[in-house]
Parts: C-alpha cells; structure tokens; sequence
C-alpha cells in the first residue's frame, strides 16, 4: 500500500511541475488501424491505392521490419498502450482487461495526460466492447469507440439479422464515407483538431477497417479490377508445421456467405482481398481527411505523427484467413512516424517491436523517461535509418486460441533478419513440445519447416537459447 500511494504521488508531483509550463511541445497523432498488414504503396505494394499514408511516408521514417507482440487486437493494443509485453499484462485474448492483472500501470495517453497534454481516444483505441475501455487513459469520455452494428454495413440485407448472427463478410454500397464508422471517426478527429486548446494533445485515433467485415463505400471497390487481383502464392499449410500451429480461420467462418468447412473458391477469395484492398483505400481516404485537417489548422508542423497497425492478417496464405498465428503475415505491421524537422523520407530495415512506441514518443516529446517500459526508444532511427536497434523482434500466441484459465501451449516467435524460429512450449511447466523454423533468405512465404533439418541444428539452438533469455527477462 505505501508502495502504491508512493507510485501516485509521484505521479501526481510530475503532474503538477509539467502541466501548464512548455506550450511549445509537440502535438501527437497517434493513428492505429485494425488488421492492416504492409499491404501498402510505401511497402512496395502495386495494386494497393494509398495515396494518403504514401504521402505522409514521403516526409516520414518508414519501418519496414516492424513486428506486434501478439496478433490478435486486445493483447496487441494492451502490450503497445502499455509499453509491456503480453506475458507481463497477462492479456492473451480477448476477455480480459489489463487493469485486473496490473491495476496500477500508467498508459502511453495516461502518461501524456499526466504531463501536461489533452488525451483524447476518437475511435477504436483499445479493444471493441465497452468493458475494454480505460477512462483513466484520456481527459474526456472516448468517441465511437465503440462500433455497434450500424457502423459496420450500410445495406438493409446486412443489418436486418437476428442477435449475434453475423451477415456477409464484404459489403460495396454507394453511400457517403460517413455512412460508415470510420467516416464518422474521421469527422470527430476533424472536429477535434479545429478545436483551440492552450494545451498540446495526445490525439488517438483508431479506424477499424480493413478488419472484418470489409465494407467500403462503393467508390473504393472501384478503384480495383477484381480480375488483375492475384490469388496467394502459397496458400498451403506450411510443411513439417504441428498442426496446431495453424487454426480454422473461425472469425472468418462466422460470416454467412463463407462455407463452414473446406477451402474458398478462387471466385470468393478474389472477392474478398478486393474487399480488403477496398477496406484500406477507404481507411487511407479517411486519414487523408485528418491530415488536411491538421495542416489547415496550422498545426501540422508542431506535430508528431505515428501511423501503426494493430497487427497483419493472412488472406489465404499459409492456408490461413485471418491473424492469430506466429506467422509474418500475422506478426508484421506497417509502421511509420513523422517528426517535424527531423524525418526526411526515409525507409529501415531495422528490426522494431510496437512495444518500442510508448518510450519512443516518450523520447521524441522530449517528456521524462517512463519507469518500467520493455521496449526501447526508436530515435536514433529517425536520425540515421541506417543503423540497426535490435538482433532480433519477438511475438507470441497461444493454443488453443480461445482457452480457459490458462493456454495449453504458448507459440513463441523470435524474428532476425534472416530467420523466423517459434518455439512451442507447454505453458506450464516449459517443455518444448514442437519448434518451426523459416529462412527467410530462401522462403520469404515460410513454406518449409526446417527446424529438423540437420544443416540448422546450430541456428535452432542460438534462436532457442535467445527465446528462452526473453521469456526469463
């Protein structure tokens, strides 16, 4: 308890000498989108349209070796928002909150907020239903950051259903980018910049598509001709995997115009990358609103911009649809960050981890250093994308997905620049139950387990020794 009230007063002290002094801090743009992989322009992608992100990158650091902690929404935004890893927020899944296993950590806005800075969640921040939301992160009650069902269809066929029933999983319906939620997100931000504060703000902004279902207004699916839309290239299970390491693509099988077993024709898998590129260039549109909003406010050059994804998503590769994997399609995320005066445009390869977010604007605000962060400051990359931070980018996820208590088996995934190694362990007691191992330099699609290959035995026991000395940090 004298701990606690210690910890509070501390806070509280920080509080008081920071707020109200320096006005000449920068603004933060915090932006997340849900299930984006780099499945853009700037990534090298030529049948994605983003213009908008494109552009930001041309005067920003974009990472291209970017990894989540977990591919799945809430352990992935607990773990960034909270500069932890999964294993110490203890949030696996989807149903817990973080502050039941650690009530009295101070967020990335909370931090901000506590430092003299108006914190403001506009969209989906944190995960979606209203028990997964923190007050104690913003200065005022969250905005939409609950979607509900209108938010995501617009046509009477997908909103006229019984309960929990989900409709399609795509939707082209010619209607105002407002009629859906990521519109509407886009106007509150607008709204929220052309404010005048005598405080700088954190600004939070979370669109949700291109998550399930992929709905769009009808002008972004027109952007694309489904039939130059190329089918995944290995869209089969990768050899010598357990097979536990994959799953049944459940969250897509919900949806009532997808079969409940067997593979999607070549018809219905089109249809639904289209979808999905669609759901990305309506999300880049609706960014492109905020920036236009923020330069016209004069506000734009005294403001750090950080555009990230929560984590990637398979579309049919791996014979996977959907996240929830130790993959790099599920691990690795779009990344970039501007700051005013400093980033030029540049591209890295440096290994990054979005548990680095929170010290890093921690670092480029200039504010104290936070106690107790499991990242590091990504600074030195916006000076110099040359260097190289990290030996290697670490992730996780469980089986069975959705468990009860505690998982059976926790994937543990270690990614060099060469290499991806998971490490299957009993989650108990520790013992190795199955390892996978990828070389990038030959197998960019993670076709061929090779971690019983003879020739990698000396690598799978570095990358090993390596998982085992984070899991222990």
């Amino acid at each position: 308890m004298r701990l606690c009230i210690t910890v509070i007063l501390w806070w509280l002290l920080q509080s008081v000498m920071v707020y109200g002094q320096d006005k000449t801090r920068p603004n933060v743009l915090f932006i997340v989108v849900d299930d984006l992989r780099p499945e853009l322009g700037c990534y090298g992608n030529p049948i994605v349209k983003s213009p908008n992100i494109d552009r930001l990158a041309a005067t920003g650091t974009v990472f291209l070796n970017a990894y989540c902690q977990q591919a799945v929404c809430a352990a992935s935004r607990s773990s960034v928002l909270t500069g932890l890893r999964p294993n110490t927020t203890k949030v696996w899944g989807q149903k817990l909150h973080f502050r039941t296993t650690i009530p009295d950590v101070v967020t990335l806005p909370q931090y901000f907020k506590l430092h003299g800075y108006f914190s403001q969640c506009i969209g989906k921040i944190y995960h979606d239903p209203q028990w997964a939301q923190d007050s104690l992160s913003w200065s005022a009650p969250e905005i939409l950051a609950i979607t509900g069902r209108a938010g995501k269809y617009a046509l009477p066929i997908n909103n006229n259903r019984r309960g929990s029933e989900k409709a399609n999983a795509s939707e082209s319906a010619d209607v105002p980018d407002n009629r859906y939620i990521d519109g509407q997100v886009a106007d509150a931000a607008v709204a929220f910049i052309n404010e005048k504060r005598n405080q700088p703000f954190f600004l939070a902004v979370g669109f949700r598509r291109p998550h399930l279902p992929f709905s769009a207004p009808k002008k972004y699916w027109d952007m694309y001709d489904r039939n130059k839309i190329p089918l995944p290239e290995n869209s089969k299970a990768p050899a010598g995997a357990p097979d536990f390491a994959l799953h049944d693509w459940r969250e897509l099988r919900g949806y009532r115009d997808i079969a409940k077993t067997g593979e999607l024709d070549p018809e219905k898998t089109r249809e639904l990358i289209h979808g999905y590129y669609a759901a990305i260039s309506y999300t880049d549109a609706q960014i492109g609103r905020v920036l236009e909003a923020l330069q016209r406010s004069g506000k734009y050059d005294n403001t750090l911009i950080v555009v990230w994804a929560d984590h990637g998503f398979h579309l049919g590769e791996q014979q996977v649809w959907g996240k929830a994997t130790n993959y790099e399609l599920a691990a690795c995320v779009p990344l970039l960050i501007k700051l005013p005066g400093v980033t030029k445009g540049h591209t890295t390869t440096s290994l990054v981890e979005l548990v680095d977010l929170y010290p890093t604007l921690v670092d480029l605000c200039e504010l104290p250093e936070a106690p107790n962060q499991e990242g590091i400051s990504l600074k030195p990359l916006l000076n110099d994308p040359r260097i190289q931070l990290k030996d290697a980018a670490f992730s996780q996820y469980q089986r069975p997905i959705n468990y009860k208590g505690l998982p059976r088996f926790m994937g543990y995934s270690i990614r060099t620049k060469r290499f991806r190694y998971i490490e299957w362990q009993d989650f108990q007691s520790g013992e190795i139950v199955a390892a996978e191992l990828y070389d990038h330099e030959k197998d960019t699609g993670e076709t061929t387990n090779l971690a019983g290959a003879a020739a990698y035995a000396s690598v799978v026991d570095q990358l090993s020794r390596m998982v085992q000395n984070r899991i222990r940090k």
